[in-house]
């Protein structure tokens, strides 16, 4: 820092250089002695290195500010130190204009950001009563063209349930319910949602009573495992579904569908990334292991995957950890 502060004042030392070298050839010419050139010089080279002492400790108490206000995680145009002279005025009034365009149009996003999620949320309730009222409708009927109706139309309750919750990940309230939950009880929930499609798509399922708790928020969690069931079930033509749990507490649902390709395999839970299988079914979102991935981070649980050309492996480590709020 002194260094910056050496190379942004040569300027003035070089003039100084100059003054006294000017002075010394005056004299010269005239024939007069270089002494008090040289007393001049000195005491002036005194004043002058301690003038700069000063100012190096007002410049580098400025720097660290500075610096400071450079990292916070918030940055705000209050603390910024006072100007000395007109450029640094100059400089101030700029970053607060800066500061100020950054925060209207900051609030504006946000009020944007707000409508919408009102907007969408309000929709989201608003399409669940018809959708209620054609499962209601479907349920009288027991020929194969009813039974795909109402997969579909469960799927279509999904997507619904997949916009408000990735409207609510991004929201700056959280609903969130963290208590211990009996792990049996929220598996049966996705289980029995889907107990159709098991029956339809002649699924085999292996699931015998975990007998855990874990400490998350059923709510979320279960969202998770509808996802992943829903996931398997999709992308299991024939064979079977298995629900178990390794030591010492991870939830595994395995099913023997067409797996993930080993390229695809790391990608998986990124946003909007649907892998060459997702790319083949050309209904794939990428959106629902993404927001099992955004989730389970919230609740403080890990998500991965495991896949060959015998099905694939979804594991979620329930293992209490630090819970982390986004």
């Amino acid at each position: 820092m002194f260094g910056e502060y050496i190379k942004a004042h040569k300027k003035n030392i070089i003039v100084w250089l100059i003054i006294c070298a000017l002075f010394a050839l005056v004299f010269s010419l005239y024939g007069l002695p270089l002494s008090p050139v040289l007393y001049g010089a000195l005491l002036s080279g005194f004043f002058g290195i301690v003038f700069l002492i000063i100012d190096f400790f007002s410049y580098r108490r400025i720097r660290i500010i500075l610096q400071r206000l450079a990292e916070e995680i918030t940055l705000s145009a209050d603390n910024i130190p006072l100007p000395r002279n007109g450029i640094e005025e100059d400089y101030t009034r700029l970053v607060q204009n800066l500061y100020d365009a950054l925060k209207a149009s900051e609030n504006e996003a946000a009020e944007r950001l707000s409508d919408m999620t009102d907007y969408y949320t309000m929709w989201v309730h608003q399409i669940k009563t018809p959708i209620a009222a054609m499962g209601l409708i479907l349920q009288g009927g027991d020929s194969p063209e009813y039974s795909e109706l109402s997969e579909n139309l469960q799927r279509i309750e999904q997507y619904a349930d997949m916009v408000l919750c990735y409207l609510r990940l991004d929201s700056d309230s959280s609903d969130l319910v963290i208590r211990e939950f009996d792990l049996d009880g929220i598996v049966r929930q996705a289980v029995r949602k889907f107990s159709s499609q098991f029956i339809r798509r002649r699924l085999k399922l292996i699931y015998e009573p975990i007998e855990k708790t874990v400490l998350t928020d059923e709510k979320w969690l279960l969202f998770v495992i509808e996802q992943i069931i829903s996931n398997a079930v999709k992308y299991t033509p024939s064979g079977e579904i298995e629900i178990y749990c390794q030591e010492p507490l991870t939830l595994c649902i395995r099913d023997t569908g067409i797996g993930i390709a080993p390229e695809d395999l790391p990608r998986v839970f990124e946003k909007g990334y649907t892998g060459c299988n997702g790319r083949l079914d050309k209904k794939a979102s990428g959106i629902g292991l993404y927001l099992c991935r955004r989730i389970c981070g919230r609740l403080g649980h890990k998500i991965s995957a495991e896949s060959s050309t015998t099905g694939t492996i979804i594991k979620i480590s329930l293992e209490t950890q630090k819970i982390e709020i986004e």
